[in-house]
Order: C-alpha cells, then sequence, then structure tokens
C-alpha cells in the first residue's frame, strides 16, 4: 500500500517520487514505467471522438488514484483519490488515513483545521468540504436526512450537525479555490529537469512554403547559484532548412535521441525521379521529446531535411485526395489510433486521425538543385 504526502494546491508524493500539478503528461508516464513494480494496473483514459474536449486520465486502479491532465496542454490538473481504503495518507508528516486511523471528519478536523462551511449536493448525496486547493467529499445515502447547519460558525467542524464518525469517500487536490472551475498550472520548476519545453511553435513561411520553425522555449534558470536564479525564462530559437547539425545542437542543444530512418512509407508520392533508387545511407532524426519536434537531416550533406511537430488546428485546404497511411506493418504496432490520412499542401503534410484531428504536421524544404542546375544557375 503506498503511503503519500498530501500538499494541498501541488501534489501527492511518496519518498521517492512526487505527481505535482501542472506536471507534463509525459513525465507522469515516465514516474509510473520506472516504478512499474509497486504502481501496477494504470488505465489509460481519454474520449476517441472529442479529445479536446474530454481531460486525459491515468487511473491507478490498484491504488485507488486518477491524475486528470487538461487534454490541450497535457499538464496535471486535478489529483483525485477515489478510494482511500487503497492507500495510507498523510499531512505535514502526520497520518490522517491509514488501516488504524478512518478518515472521519472528527480526523478532517484535528488534522487540517477549520475551514469554510461546506457544500451539500442533494443529486450526488454528498458534502463537500473545501479547503484552498483541497476538497473532501462525504458520502449521504446511508443518513435519514441532509446535514443541518448551525447559524454560528465559531467552532469550526464540529459546529456542523454531520453524524459522528462520517468518513471520506473522494479527495481532491487541485489549483485554487474552487474545484469546478481549477485550471492546470504553469510547470513548476522542479518539473524542468534539466529539459527545455516549447511554449509555442510557429511555422516560418513565404508565399512557396515553409522555410522553418521558431520555437519559443521555457528554461528553468541556470544561473551561479540555484537560489540566486529559481525562476523560469522563455528565449526565441528559429531552425531553418539547410541547416547543418552543429546549427541545431547550438540552437536547441543535444536532443533525447537520435533515430535513424529504416523506410519510408510516402517516398512513392515524391515527385523526384530519383525516387525508387535505395539509399546507401539512412537519413536521421533528431527527437526532441520535450519540444514536441523532430528534425530530419539528410545522410549525406547532413543538413535539415524535414519537420515534423505536433499540432492541433489545420492550417490550410488540401487541393487533392489524401493519402491512407497505414503503421501497422510498421516497428510502430502499438499505434491506437488506426489509419489516417495524409494531405498535402505548399510542401506541409497534415496527418489527419479518424476523429477529423491532426496527429502531426509534417514541413519539408524546397528541391535541392542537383550539379547541373546549380552551375547553369552560377552561370546566368
Amino acid at each position: 500500500m503506498l503511503d503519500l504526502e498530501v500538499v494541498p494546491e501541488r501534489s501527492l508524493g511518496h519518498e521517492q517520487w512526487e505527481f505535482a500539478l501542472g506536471m507534463p503528461l509525459a513525465q507522469a508516464i515516465s514516474i509510473l514505467q520506472k516504478h512499474c513494480r509497486i504502481i501496477k494496473n494504470v488505465q489509460v483514459l481519454y474520449s476517441e471522438q472529442m479529445p479536446l474536449s474530454h481531460d486525459l486520465i491515468l487511473n491507478l486502479t490498484q491504488d485507488g488514484i486518477k491524475l486528470l491532465f487538461d487534454a490541450c496542454n497535457q499538464r496535471l490538473k486535478v489529483i483525485e483519490v477515489y478510494d482511500l481504503s487503497k492507500v495510507k495518507l498523510k499531512y505535514c508528516g502526520v497520518h490522517f488515513n491509514t488501516q488504524a486511523i478512518a478518515p472521519t471528519i472528527e480526523q478532517i478536523d484535528q488534522s487540517f483545521g477549520a475551514t469554510h462551511p461546506g457544500v451539500y449536493n442533494a443529486a450526488e448525496q454528498l458534502f463537500h468540504l473545501n479547503f484552498r486547493g483541497l476538497s473532501f467529499s462525504f458520502q449521504l445515502d446511508s443518513w435519514n436526512e441532509a446535514p443541518k447547519y448551525e447559524p454560528n460558525f465559531a467552532h469550526g467542524l464540529a459546529s456542523l450537525q454531520i453524524p459522528h464518525g462520517a468518513t471520506v469517500k473522494r479527495m481532491y487536490i487541485y489549483t485554487g479555490n474552487n474545484l469546478q472551475d481549477t485550471k492546470a498550472p504553469v510547470m513548476p520548476l522542479a518539473c524542468f529537469l534539466g529539459n527545455v519545453y516549447a511554449e509555442c511553435v510557429d511555422v516560418l513561411k513565404n508565399g512557396a512554403g515553409p522555410l522553418g520553425l521558431r520555437l519559443r522555449i521555457l528554461t528553468a534558470g541556470c544561473g551561479p547559484g540555484v537560489m540566486a536564479d529559481a525562476k523560469v525564462r522563455a528565449v526565441e530559437r528559429n531552425i531553418y532548412f539547410g541547416d547543418s547539425c552543429q546549427d541545431v545542437l547550438s540552437a536547441l542543444g543535444s536532443p533525447h535521441k537520435v533515430f535513424y530512418k529504416s523506410e519510408d512509407k510516402m517516398k512513392i508520392h515524391s515527385p523526384s525521379p530519383h525516387k525508387q533508387v535505395p539509399s546507401k545511407c539512412n537519413d536521421y532524426f533528431f527527437n526532441y521529446f520535450t519540444l514536441g519536434v523532430d528534425i530530419l537531416f539528410d545522410s549525406t550533406t547532413h543538413l535539415v531535411k524535414k519537420f515534423w511537430d505536433q499540432i492541433q488546428e489545420l492550417l490550410g485546404h488540401p487541393m487533392e485526395k489524401p493519402v491512407v497511411l497505414h503503421r501497422s506493418s510498421s516497428a510502430n504496432n502499438t499505434n491506437p489510433f488506426g489509419s489516417t490520412f495524409c494531405f498535402g499542401l505548399q510542401r506541409m503534410i497534415f496527418e489527419v486521425m479518424q476523429n477529423n484531428h491532426i496527429a502531426s504536421v509534417t514541413l519539408y524544404g524546397a528541391p535541392r538543385p542537383n550539379s547541373r542546375a546549380r552551375a547553369e544557375a552560377s552561370a546566368h
């Protein structure tokens, strides 16, 4: 059984890890993967048809915990403990929920102190007791009548006419005073862990098509002292087609991974005459996971050849019928979204899922002239 520390408006944590509000989805998944022997039977819940209208949820079924992430920015918005019998909980190092200590209303009063009068929801038959960044829900279905309130609340929770021994059914950790209106906070400094994150990615283009990307990057301050420079900074970096590996490394830093291509499912649709000629060397990607960007380099020239960027808004209207892309036969055989449609527009390819949401956008640079064409251009 997990033994966790509750920090209102901030986190639910263990000695070795912490789920903090504002944490990216990928970081939470990384924690779960690292501790898979302890945290088991995790479900990923999302809406297939309306993925941006409903929260992404990591359901820790064995531990009675749900982590709710904002569907658009994928940062942790709410931590819900829906089965307190499966975990131990403490506040400021003192337990208020264990197998020996029941989370009664008297125990909550003793551990957290007085607060404003709670709210009774007759439809749910739940009594909600709210602190800043923390709420407790008490089940009332076994009570004969709704709770009554005395006019004087000078004595804290004890002045509320709630039966003794009423226990907490659910607990929520969130930002602000209202659970219904809460939003995912900005990423806390503790979640950067030496990484940089993209606040936004813009396409640089002219009338002919894309020229590159402008990235607004968030990074934790890295001055001479940690306490002297503990803040988030924003910087802008531009990457263009034709940039060298050194240019990209200088602008964005080292990639999280380098991936060498073994196949190209879209090559047959290329207008280039050499599309059927097998390459002697494999092109390779710089994968920047926290930026949501992959950059493809030509294996011969080592110059930027193609971007990829995860976005959620359509940038244009295709002129031709889409190409159907099947991923089942590739190395990525765990893709849960099935076949996708690829639309081409101005040296950009939009990969659209079956729910009409964009999965990825691929940007191509202008075709590089061959040696004869370059010689003729130089002569003119």
